[in-house]
């Protein structure tokens, strides 16, 4: 811990003339010692009275004073919190387990505000002891809230995460009306201390007192709904604005959150997809045109020039922003190797396009923000081996890959005379291998995309590694033909399928009988793709 010891100096026009005990009190002045975690990432798990005090212990080095509440006193702990982020103390919430008479002790406590019903052991801090009304917690405390707000039932996490030291509203529980008055004994004379400006806080929304005490100290709270700091823009703005900020993960799912340090890297990179976020999906449809640069007979992409392309791409996604409600992003799906009839020099009847041909393609995307999936196919070598000769351009934070099992031949195997298949062992090499350089380089999430129209292409498919959500892994079904055997193949495929799939489909401007409009693309096809491509 860095510690940060600032006396804190005597508060002016905060009380008026009291009594003895009162002037006491006020004669003395509160020590506040605030600190940064040493560590990047810092995880504090649970909810209630073990919360509260983590997240005490991660930002507070001492404090003569603290605020305690019951911790299923609602009204309590609210107002709890305004008394604690309107002195810079800790807020604490006990249920009579002993971590938080521990807590006292550790950051030698000398006085403690109790607001609503709180029984604390005998032989410990003084208590001042209010009930949950706004005018007692003012006096009791001699503060002057700016106002009050009446908070509804699951806004308590975001209210608090609201809360403003130097002009702190008092937080009422919406429907709750506590009576009571202040008693003569106040708090001694505390101020705010220098904020710890370096600590962003996140925040599941379980623990209201942690978060209060997070606000107290002055770190940044941001209330995720989430352990997955990639899936909220609120999170990747706020750590992508101090990307060198300590990290203190408050709630009970970060302790079970795989690769949360990574994650947390990534979003603070600010890095984000076409289309906005660092996940893709939900919330997102791509729609792309397929084919290979320059080469017309290969598909929609090579009918036209780079820049026509990216005009072309819009106009085909465009149509789609009317029948879905979700963002539509248009895509390039850029054949990077074309399966060959002839062996070639190296044997694999395959031919890669060399990388400084499709980086102008790819960065002018990017640039235009066009998302970019690389498909390869083949022949008679690997994907692995393949996929690695695009490492360069995927690992550019809007380009993902997809392989194409139909030209995935055996070795002595050949084009067009059998359809080809992979194993899935062979699959599973290119998830580990771009999920590695996923998250060596904090990019936002990749699309992987498996080919399919078949169920024999892909062998042992249900052994398919969908673990690794530095990826979004995707099953495409791009048969073509008549709408009914197309929907009948769509079917087939996602029977039985594990659910952490995504899900893609191809309409053919030529060969489909007839082609679905974009309409009658979503209306017939469910659930709805997460990719609709066209060639």
């Amino acid at each position: 811990m860095r510690p940060r010891t600032l006396p804190l100096v005597v508060a002016t026009g905060l009380l008026a003339a009291c009594t003895g005990a009162q002037d006491e009190a006020e004669a003395r002045a509160a020590t506040v010692a605030l600190s940064t975690p040493d560590e990047r990432l810092t995880v504090v798990p649970g909810s209630g009275p073990a919360a509260s005090v983590g997240a005490s212990r991660a930002l507070f080095e001492r404090s003569d004073v603290a605020v305690v509440a019951e911790a299923d006193d609602r009204a309590a702990t609210l107002l709890g919190a305004s008394a604690a982020v309107g002195l810079g103390v800790p807020l604490l919430v006990t249920d009579g387990s002993p971590v938080v008479g521990e807590e006292l002790e550790r950051l030698a406590v000398t006085d403690v505000l109790a607001v609503g019903e709180v029984e604390l052991p005998s032989g410990g801090p003084a208590v001042v002891a209010v009930p949950a009304v706004p005018d007692a917690v003012e006096k009791a405390a001699g503060l002057e809230f700016s106002g009050a707000d009446d908070v509804a039932g699951g806004g308590d996490a975001a209210a608090v995460a609201g809360l403003v030291g130097d002009r702190v509203t008092a937080l009422r529980a919406e429907g709750e009306t506590p009576s009571g008055t202040a008693g003569e004994r106040s708090l001694p004379r505390v101020d705010r201390s220098e904020p710890v400006d370096d600590v962003v806080v996140l925040a599941t929304g379980e623990s209201v007192a942690g978060i209060a005490t997070a606000r107290a100290a002055g770190a940044r709270v941001v209330v995720t709904g989430g352990t997955d700091p990639r899936a909220s823009a609120d999170v990747v703005s706020a750590l992508a604005e101090d990307p060198e900020a300590a990290v203190i993960a408050l709630g009970a799912g970060f302790a079970t959150e795989d690769g949360l340090d990574w994650k947390v890297r990534t979003a603070a990179t600010g890095e984000e997809l076409p289309g906005g976020g660092q996940l893709l999906f939900p919330g997102r449809l791509l729609v792309a045109l397929y084919g290979h640069p320059g080469t017309s007979s290969l598909g929609l992409l090579g009918e036209q020039d780079l820049a026509g392309s990216i005009t072309r791409a819009r106009e085909q996604a465009a149509p789609y922003e009317d029948v879905v409600d979700t963002t539509v992003v248009p895509t390039f799906e850029l054949i990077a190797t074309v399966a060959s009839s002839a062996p070639g020099e190296d044997g694999d009847y395959s031919s890669e396009a060399p990388v400084e041909q499709l980086r102008p393609w790819v960065e002018a995307a990017g640039r235009e923000g066009v998302y970019v999936v690389l498909d390869l196919q083949p022949g008679r070598t690997d994907f692995l081996t393949q996929a690695k000769r695009y490492e360069e351009l995927l690992a550019l934070p809007h380009v993902g890959l997809a392989l194409d099992p139909e030209w995935r031949l055996r070795p002595d195997g050949e084009h067009l005379s059998e359809i080809g298949q992979v194993g899935v062992d062979e699959v599973n090499q290119v998830v580990t291998w771009l999920a590695d350089l996923t998250q060596e380089n904090a990019l936002p999430q990749k699309l992987l995309v498996l080919h399919q129209f078949q169920l024999r292409m892909v062998t042992g498919r249900e052994r398919l590694d969908l673990t690794r959500d530095e990826l979004a892994v995707m099953v495409h079904a791009d048969g073509q033909g008549a709408t009914g055997a197309k929907l009948g193949t769509w079917a087939a495929l996602r029977a039985g399928a594990q659910p952490e799939l995504a899900w893609g489909w191809k309409n053919f401007i030529d060969e489909d009988e007839p082609m679905l409009s974009p309409a009658e693309t979503i209306a017939r096809v469910s659930p709805t793709p997460q990719l609709i491509s066209y060639q």
